[in-house]
């Protein structure tokens, strides 16, 4: 055997061996915790009086699988907010967006339409027990990030040319919002320091699947994402645009990220930190923006760093991992081991460092101590590397599309520093 499937092999049986996870223990310590069937109201107005009656007592909600009006299923209609201190367990249970809500499924209670200054919450947890589901609506009102015009015709009006479109009953309704923004999302979280979410499925959501903005200290495991770039409405396909899996913005640190698979119609993780013109930036609070905090880097503070991702199958016309930064905005000490990544069409990379389109190009080094190995992948490359990074390194890659090299450079690779390559090479397959 050669020493590149060797050292891939062994690399990949030690990860997955330090990974392996005993059973969720929390769900077996017996806790009261408070069951929204116990209230009346809406599905969503049960939940959150679930949420309030747990607050400051047991702090532990389960969601069953039966709901009490008859049904398998639990609708929700607007945000489902997390308060500190909560821990949801979500028990083979479906929560499904309902055709009126134009909101999130869950966002962290501190963030939200004209908060201004959002204080921090801490200590947001997430468990799904055996079959745990998050879907999105059967035929939503909206869908897309803030850039999205929306139409009930997406494919007409790209045929005429118009790109920046996205499917929502909304469209056409002088009452309604005709753009998407940060209500698209179906997990919000902002501003929250201990999150963790594990063992859930998400499907078809409106949006990005997760995205957090300023979260520090954050574990999310044993996710699937079914995210296809369309939605089907009476047996008509409509597309849907944005729909990441994964997204962290300014000033998120110590993530892990591990054992997370499915298929998205976007980006399915994407590492982000734009430092947006003044003029152009969204206060906290702006319902016009993808971001529910202000889309400007300020600081160190607001840098990306400090995340380790690790386990990562999926398939998709873009990116496994979208690493971007702009202007002085930094991402560093990201640490990546074991992806294999589908390109459908052959289209994008396994892996993008830089971002073009996103305002200034990120300064040198701005961008740097991207670590990645064992990576397996098709497309345009393993790497593309868009910015002037420094002290990046890969190792055990194997790419079989059909370029040359695995690694692709848009610049000049001179104008990078300590960027170094071991068994990264273009096979067969």
């Amino acid at each position: 055997m050669p020493k590149y499937l060797i050292a891939f092999v062994i690399s990949v049986f030690f990860v997955n061996f330090i990974l392996i996870k005993p059973a969720n223990v929390f769900a077996m310590t017996g806790q009261a915790s408070v069951n929204p069937n116990d209230f009346d109201g809406t599905d969503t107005e049960r939940i959150l009086q679930a949420i309030q009656k747990a607050k400051n007592t047991s702090n532990l909600v389960r969601i069953p699988r039966v709901n009490a009006n008859g049904t398998n299923i639990w609708m929700i209609d607007s945000a489902i907010l997390l308060p500190s201190n909560l821990t949801l367990i979500l028990d083979n249970c479906t929560l499904q967006l309902s055709n009126s809500s134009r909101d999130n499924m869950f966002r962290s209670d501190n963030v939200g339409l004209g908060i201004t200054n959002p204080e921090w919450n801490e200590n947001i947890n997430i468990y799904g027990i055996g079959k745990a589901i998050l879907k999105g609506a059967s035929n939503p009102r909206s869908t897309g990030d803030g850039a999205r015009m929306l139409t009930l015709n997406p494919k007409e009006e790209q045929d005429k040319g118009n790109w920046r479109v996205s499917y929502g009953t909304d469209a056409g309704n002088p009452e309604m919002k005709q753009k998407g923004d940060w209500r698209n999302i179906m997990m919000l979280i902002g501003y929250v320091k201990n999150f963790t979410i594990k063992n859930v499925r998400f499907e078809n959501t409106h949006g990005w699947t997760i995205s957090f903005e300023r979260t520090i200290g954050a574990e999310l495991s044993d996710l699937t994402i079914f995210n296809e770039e369309f939605v089907r409405v009476n047996g008509e396909q409509h597309m849907v645009s944005n729909k990441d899996g994964i997204n962290l913005r300014q000033g998120c640190k110590n993530f892990r990220i591990d054992n997370i698979s499915g298929v998205t119609g976007d980006d399915f993780i994407a590492l982000s930190n734009l430092d947006t013109a003044p003029e152009l930036v969204k206060k906290n609070g702006d319902i016009t923006d993808s971001m529910v905090t202000a889309s400007r880097w300020y600081g160190p503070e607001d840098d990306i760093e400090q995340v380790v991702i690790t386990n990562i199958s999926c398939e998709n016309r873009y990116r496994a991992i979208a690493i971007r930064a702009s202007d002085q905005a930094g991402i560093h000490h990201v640490y990546i081991n074991g992806v294999v990544f589908k390109a459908n069409e052959g289209r994008h990379d396994a892996i993008l460092i830089g971002g073009r389109g996103y305002g200034e190009e990120s300064l040198p080094g701005k961008i740097n101590s991207i670590h990645a190995m064992n990576i397996i992948g098709n497309g345009q490359s393993l790497v593309r590397i868009q910015a002037q990074v420094a002290d990046c390194h890969f190792m055990n890659g194997m790419y079989s599309g059909e370029n040359a090299t695995a690694t692709l450079y848009e610049i000049d690779s001179l104008t990078t520093s300590n960027v170094t390559q071991n068994n990264w090479i273009k096979v067969k397959y």
